[in-house]
């Protein structure tokens, strides 16, 4: 049989916690890497996660960290993953420009150390690299991936550096190497930070009378939200192929802010203009207008379509924050 074995940075994350179940389920022996701290954050992954005695064990985490270049190449060699996917990042654009230096730090030179690994080591292995839409920045949409980039956060700028860091390996060294550029994806797993659970959440909140209040910044932006249940699969596929390239990954469709918001109030029967406030510190710097992606050549190589649309998707997250609300999951 084929050897199978996945290393997973950021496997605690939305993404990675979905990507383990995944390749759990293809019969991979997963390895995930996890940030020391003094308190437990593995709570996306318990439901999958196996005490170190057991039996067959299939899951595997290893403390590290992604700007530790020396305990990356020692933990590859001890490994030897046949496929690596980077899903480590700081992944939120607000706190980017509060925290430019270490998001820099983080996922634009983690990412190259991880290739510096790779190819040191010498191991046969696909590098998958999780790029970002926020690359496309001030380009008109629809984006696909011969639109121009032009970032506009420094968490944008810093996921660049690690697109063509990616290429570079790849025509430089002949690494499998590839690029996902996803656009945005949200799940019950989504971090409360973020804009569509931070919603949802409330949303449960003010249904469940234990909130009056949700405060948000630009409700007119437009983003191409899918489910990152369905997009884990998207990137197992693209290191399947037998030729690396760089791939598109959305749903094609654009909502605002607003209308997330809408159809999330109406699913529990409430009008969001009686509970929504604008405030002001929710506005970054720099505004990303539209995001919608064109996944065109995903659906010919790859042979994958979103099916679960922003609408859908926010009425999933809702009923899943009621149940969690209301101690039901």
């Amino acid at each position: 049989m084929t050897r199978k074995v996945a290393l997973i940075t950021g496997i605690t994350g939305q993404d990675g916690s979905y990507l383990a179940e995944f390749l759990l389920d293809k019969d991979y022996e997963v390895h995930g890497l996890l940030r020391r701290s003094s308190t437990f954050n593995t709570s996306r992954i318990d439901h999958i996660y196996q005490d170190r005695h057991e039996r067959n064990l299939k899951l595997h985490l290893h403390y590290g960290d992604l700007i530790d270049g020396g305990s990356l190449t020692n933990l590859l060699r001890l490994i030897q993953p046949t496929e690596v996917y980077n899903l480590g990042a700081q992944s939120h654009v607000q706190v980017s420009f509060i925290m430019p230096y270490y998001t820099g730090q983080v996922d634009a030179l983690g990412a190259v150390g991880l290739l510096e690994a790779i190819r040191s080591s010498e191991i046969d292995t696909r590098f998958y690299q999780a790029s970002t839409s926020e690359l496309f920045g001030a380009t008109p949409p629809p984006q696909n991936e011969v639109s121009p980039f032009r970032p506009q956060s420094p968490y944008a700028a810093a996921k660049l550096m690690a697109y063509w860091s990616t290429i570079n390996y790849r025509e430089g060294y002949g690494l499998h190497a590839t690029n996902g550029i996803l656009f945005n994806h949200e799940s019950p797993r989504r971090g409360e930070t973020f804009v569509t659970r931070k919603i949802t959440r409330a949303v449960a909140e003010i249904a469940s009378g234990k909130k009056n209040k949700l405060y948000l910044g630009n409700l007119d932006a437009v983003r191409d939200w899918g489910y990152a249940k369905e997009y884990v699969e998207s990137m197992w596929l693209m290191l399947q192929q037998h030729s690396p390239s760089d791939y598109v990954v959305a749903t094609g469709v654009g909502a605002t802010v607003r209308e997330f918001v809408q159809v999330a109030f109406e699913s529990v029967g409430l009008d969001w203009e009686k509970f929504v406030e604008i405030d002001d510190q929710y506005f970054r710097p720099n505004e990303v207008d539209a995001l919608i992606g064109d996944a065109t050549k995903a659906k010919l190589e790859l042979n994958w379509v979103a099916t679960t649309h922003w609408n859908d998707l926010a009425k999933l997250m809702v009923e899943a924050d009621l149940a969690l609300i209301n101690g039901k999951s």
